[in-house]
């Protein structure tokens, strides 16, 4: 039931998509001395979000599934450009705990649109 609301698909991808960030960022800071290493992110949520671009079409969750296509559920991870140290290691944590910090703030946004519609949602049905 709950599936079929926007609001609980977008919240629902909201979160995942900071999740799938902050993997990135920990990589990120698990390299932060590993030579050569160069630092990642993955896209924004708004560039990833193209609601009504394009009309809905069938997709394939399971490779046994007959038509649709199999689409991945994880953003594509970017390098991010900057400055590099003397090993060629272009991490800097402060700039990752930074976005770290960002990323915590957008998962409890998704958090908290989550909950608020499913209040709401409750309120409507006379229950709470």
């Amino acid at each position: 039931m709950f599936e079929t609301l926007n609001i609980f698909r977008t919240a629902h991808a909201m979160a995942v998509h900071a999740g799938a960030r902050q993997n990135v960022l920990a990589q990120n800071m698990a390299n932060a001395d590993t030579p050569k290493y160069i630092a990642r992110d993955i896209q924004p949520f708004s560039t990833l979000a193209e609601f009504g671009a394009q009309p809905t079409q069938l997709r394939a969750t399971r490779a046994s599934h007959l038509s649709g296509s199999v689409s991945s559920t994880t953003p594509d991870v970017i390098e991010r450009s900057g400055t590099q140290d003397p090993n060629g290691n272009s991490v800097s944590l402060e700039t990752e705990m930074m976005h770290a910090v960002d990323t915590k703030r957008q998962h409890d946004r998704a958090l908290g649109i989550y909950k608020s519609s499913l209040r709401i949602l409750r309120t409507s049905l006379g229950r709470s």
